[in-house]
């Protein structure tokens, strides 16, 4: 994992450190701000308190030097999302010099801030608790501080309350850190890591792994691996994995049918991990467990050669056809908007080339057409390659557009979809790497008008300015 470049520096880790430690001091200057605003008296304002919890990769231990940090704002009763967090956090951080490329996502799934502090991407959603104090080990498993809390809070509380009770349950935590790093990146050689693709996402492969360090306590991390292959090459979808928490399975618990994956998240009987799984995508990823399995069944032996499970998915001679996805725009912040925007619209065009040809295979690489001026992102989608029949692509990019262009309040930028036969692929090492240039979903304000915002609980006070992007919409990706 070292040469593979997995595991972050001391430096890095560090900064990383640094950068939890600025966001909760700078959040706990906000709940008192928002305190006096609405006229709390002065023991409650020197009482109150919000805190900073993270969550995914960086949570879990996982992270690598690209990792960016997933934290969750938790704060106060009053201090509300619209107005406080979206307004008068996101002046604050906007003021900071460490701060930089702050976004506010508000009509996602999970509505967040997106920006960078020193340099690290940081995604930033809300919870708000029915407290005054918010301190820094609140236990969000507690049932006590999550009564009556809204369902955007709730939504928002999920990652860092399956992060946290994954942690309580695994035997070992080393060994399952090592097992997942390694999952993961075998995930993204094989081609079935992503959520926006259709693939597993981290979530769905931490409770994976999870569930494999439950029933293996004491197994060394080769025998995990091991155990992690052989044990879902034969699972009988669609039951759902459910890690073991010491409870009595409840009666009645909301059983997930919808999915062809089903994976219980493990800080409730009746939540289950969102999930893109489509008939293709389910495909692939059985047909890879299968390979993992089989790859493993020597691995006690001193000379096991590990790189051959890590092995790059080789799409050029898999398939003969694919399907070509241009995105391109002007410069390359507006690409980033576009790209993540037109990504989270991928499951529509993945069913729809599915209805025409059986199946498909959404490769997560994205690839650069060095070419081309312009910035650009390219996908290569494998056409089912027991079908060879005609399509007319020029149909499903009409039908694609259509879907892309509901809902979005942004400048259209430049999207072409055609039909490439392998050798038309690039011909450079790189298109069968597997190793995947990453593009996070966000958008800046493209009309940064300073609309002024004052507050409802003293007159002419002014908070700061609304952030003009607020009417974006994004499915975000996670649990």
């Amino acid at each position: 994992m070292g040469n593979e470049g997995l595991l972050p520096t001391l430096k890095e880790e560090e900064k990383r450190k640094n950068v939890i430690s600025k966001l909760k001091k700078l959040v706990v200057a906000w709940a008192k701000k928002v305190a006096w605003q609405r006229r709390l008296p002065r023991e409650k304002i020197a009482a109150t308190c919000a805190t900073i919890l993270t969550y995914g990769s960086y949570g879990l231990g996982v992270h690598g030097p690209e990792s960016d940090i997933d934290a969750l704002c938790v704060g106060p009763f009053f201090a509300t999302m619209d107005e406080d967090f979206f307004i008068v956090l996101r002046n604050m951080l906007k003021s900071r010099p460490e701060v930089s490329d702050i976004h506010c996502v508000k009509d996602a799934k999970v509505p967040l801030m997106r920006f960078k502090f020193d340099g690290i991407s940081v995604d930033l959603p809300y919870a708000q608790l029915k407290l005054l104090v918010v301190p820094d080990n609140v236990d969000v498993l507690n049932p006590l501080f999550l009564r009556n809390i809204d369902e955007t809070s709730w939504k928002s509380l999920s990652g860092v309350r399956a992060n946290q009770r994954i942690l309580q349950l695994i035997p070992n935590l080393e060994n399952f850190q090592s097992m997942l790093r390694y999952v993961k990146l075998w995930g993204k050689r094989r081609g079935v890591y992503g959520n926006l693709n259709g693939f597993l996402g981290g979530v769905h492969l931490a409770i994976l792994a999870a569930y494999v360090c439950q029933n293996h306590p004491n197994a060394s991390v080769s025998i995990l691996i091991s155990s992690f292959f052989s044990t879902f090459a034969t699972w009988p979808w669609p039951t759902p994995v459910v890690l073991q928490d010491g409870t009595p399975s409840t009666a009645g618990a909301v059983i997930e049918t919808r999915s062809f994956m089903p994976i219980r998240l493990p800080c409730s009987p009746h939540e289950y991990c969102h999930s893109n799984i489509t008939k293709s995508t389910f495909y692939k990823i059985r047909a890879e467990f299968l390979r993992g399995h089989v790859s493993t069944k020597g691995i006690l032996n001193p000379d096991f050669n590990w790189n051959s499970i890590l092995e790059p998915f080789a799409y050029s001679k898999k398939y003969t056809r694919f399907v070509k996805i241009y995105l391109s725009a002007s410069d390359q912040d507006e690409l980033g908007d576009w790209v993540g925007w037109v990504k989270s619209r991928f499951r529509c065009l993945l069913l729809k080339l599915e209805g025409l040809q059986g199946f498909c295979d959404p490769n997560p690489t994205e690839y650069v057409d060095m070419d081309v001026s312009e910035p650009n992102v390219v996908f290569y989608w494998g056409l089912n390659p027991s079908k060879s029949s005609f399509m007319n692509i020029e149909l499903v990019e009409e039908d694609f557009l259509g879907n892309i262009y509901s809902g979005y309040h942004g400048i259209p930028r430049k999207i072409e979809l055609s039909i490439v036969q392998a050798s038309e692929l690039p011909n450079n090492a790189e298109f069968n790497s597997g190793n995947a240039k990453k593009t996070k979903a966000c958008w800046k304000i493209v009309n940064d008008r300073r609309i002024p915002a004052y507050s409802r609980y003293l007159p002419d006070y002014f908070v700061g300015y609304v952030a003009t992007n607020g009417d974006t919409r994004l499915p975000t990706s996670g649990a």
